[in-house]
């Protein structure tokens, strides 16, 4: 079975309690898991019968199949490269494979979106190389529904009676987000977002297709949310402005935020944000601060308010920082499957080597930024980028705030990992040469590590490995174990605050703000 996991949580009583859960590492073993099907009155459940080890695949996505007398799974195999979509019989348990999608890296299936139109369900697939709507048939035929080189976002609603489908994406701009509409015959494509609001859009459509809870927001504009008719986009009523937030905002010593691109060389161009000081004197030097995530699990570089972690770079900026954003290869940016997949198999690797690129060309671009203090942080996938900046270009950059890293690949979770990765045994090489323990004897500049000790994510071990590969080169660092806090390291008084501050501190002590 799955292998047990265990934490230790020392606050409470004067004994400390062990948190035991099953955690299954890359390459290790899965659970079993199973479909059933029983009435809501009760009595004996029907299970779905599937070839093949039910411990090497996953049950991805699960929904009716546009009656209550059959189910539509979608099932992946444990590489993750192959998704069969399979009907079955709610009353017998017999399932049979109508359609089955296949990608030479990984199939990503949460940006799908299941609904009925004269007996087709939708797909969204990459196969063609951009992420486009499919109608597919009982009997496994596929039509195409978008065309182009555009990837759909997210699908957001169906509108089988009138023969539509709503959906999100932005072909000219892959750090925005519009509503687009399209007929399933693949005509009449439109853009329903105001063309005066750029930045973010996003929706909640109601089953029927005719209104829709809509927030839009941008890196200089705080979310506004309208109920709205479709299709004609059109304002019903406001139902948030944010109206104290503006007037908040606006007392402040606001920094100049622009999006931009860096060619980093081999035709490649990724997109960067940056925050720049109020009173920016480009004939003097500052201070670059950059954050980072880097993994194939998100992006950074989109144009929408950010909250409270952009409120923690403004007031960076306000000190004296540059504050910057940037998105490498094989981020979940709406660039195309190439894009995206470019990652496989050489995660922290690639990221790595595109984000040092683009810090020296924009040293370069920019010469009111200072080449001796470049700095750098991020959380989770983040931290595990912060760290393969300071330990594999220990002369780019001088100091770093990792948070809740992975510094080892092989001791992080299957279904994450393996679909970026592979199997450990099949690319050994690739897990070494990913993992930045493996250059923690080349670390140079200032270092903070951040963990919460009941992080059942990514788990407090990975930092107890890495802090004694850091002694056992004699390499200082400063450290900051939170305990009892999961993954967000935010449970308990005081938490964000603490947290914060002692970023800020260190980040002072080791990457002086202001102009030199």
């Amino acid at each position: 079975g799955v292998k047990e996991m265990h934490m230790i949580n020392n606050v409470p009583g004067n004994y400390p309690q062990v948190v035991t859960f099953r955690y299954p590492k890359v390459g290790e073993t899965n659970a079993r898991a199973r479909v059933g099907v029983v009435s809501a009155d009760g009595g004996e459940t029907t299970w779905v019968r599937v070839e093949g080890d039910p411990r090497n695949h996953y049950i991805a996505r699960m929904d009716w199949a546009d009656n209550s007398k059959e189910l539509l799974l979608q099932r992946l195999n444990r590489l993750q490269n192959r998704n069969a979509v399979m009907i079955a019989d709610a009353a017998t348990g017999k399932a049979r494979t109508v359609y089955t999608d296949r990608d030479e890296a990984w199939i990503e299936v949460r940006f799908g979106f299941t609904d009925w139109v004269e007996d087709q369900f939708t797909y969204v697939s990459e196969r063609a190389g951009w992420r486009q709507l499919y109608l597919v048939s009982r009997a496994g035929e596929a039509k195409k529904v978008t065309r182009g080189n555009f990837d759909i976002i997210r699908m957001l609603n169906l509108d089988a009676a009138n023969g539509i489908a709503y959906f999100t994406a932005s072909p000219k701009n892959a750090t925005e987000r519009y509503l687009y509409r399209i007929n399933l015959d693949g005509t009449g494509l439109k853009r329903l977002s105001p063309a005066k609001q750029r930045g973010s859009h996003s929706y909640s459509i109601s089953p029927d297709a005719k209104w829709a809870v809509h927030t839009f927001s941008s890196i200089q504009s705080p979310p506004v949310t309208q109920l709205i008719k479709l299709p004609a986009h059109e304002p019903v009523r406001t139902l948030e402005d944010n109206a104290a937030l503006r007037a908040k905002v606006k007392t402040l010593a606001e920094p100049k935020r622009e999006f931009f691109k860096i060619d980093i060389g081999d035709g490649v161009q990724v997109d960067a944000y940056t925050v720049l000081p109020p009173k920016l004197d480009r004939s003097k030097k500052y201070p670059l601060f950059i954050y980072v995530y880097g993994e194939p699990a998100g992006q950074t570089t989109v144009n929408r308010w950010s909250g409270p972690g952009g409120m923690w770079h403004w007031m960076l900026a306000q000190q004296g920082y540059v504050v910057m954003s940037i998105d490498n290869r094989g981020t979940t940016a709406p660039r195309g499957n190439a894009w995206r997949k470019s990652i496989y198999r050489q995660v922290g690797i690639l990221a790595s080597k595109d984000q040092a690129a683009a810090v020296r060309q924009v040293l370069k671009d920019r010469p009111y930024l200072d080449s001796d203090r470049v700095g750098v942080w991020g959380w989770s996938g983040g931290g595990s980028m912060t760290l393969n900046a300071l330990f594999r270009y220990p002369d780019l950059y001088h100091a770093g705030i990792s948070i809740a890293p992975v510094p080892n690949q092989l001791l992080y979770d299957t279904i994450y990992q393996e679909r970026y990765m592979g199997l450990p045994d099949d690319n050994k090489e690739g897990y070494k040469n990913g993992s930045p323990i493996t250059f923690a004897k080349n670390l140079k500049g200032k270092l903070q590590l951040i963990h919460g000790t009941a992080d059942d994510n990514v788990h407090y071990q990975g930092m107890a490995k890495l802090v004694d590969t850091l002694v056992a080169h004699n390499k200082p660092f400063e450290m900051l174990a939170y305990p009892n806090r999961s993954h967000s390291i935010r449970e308990g008084k005081g938490t964000t605050l603490h947290l914060r501050t002692a970023m800020t501190e260190f980040l002072r002590r080791n990457l002086p703000p202001g102009p030199q």
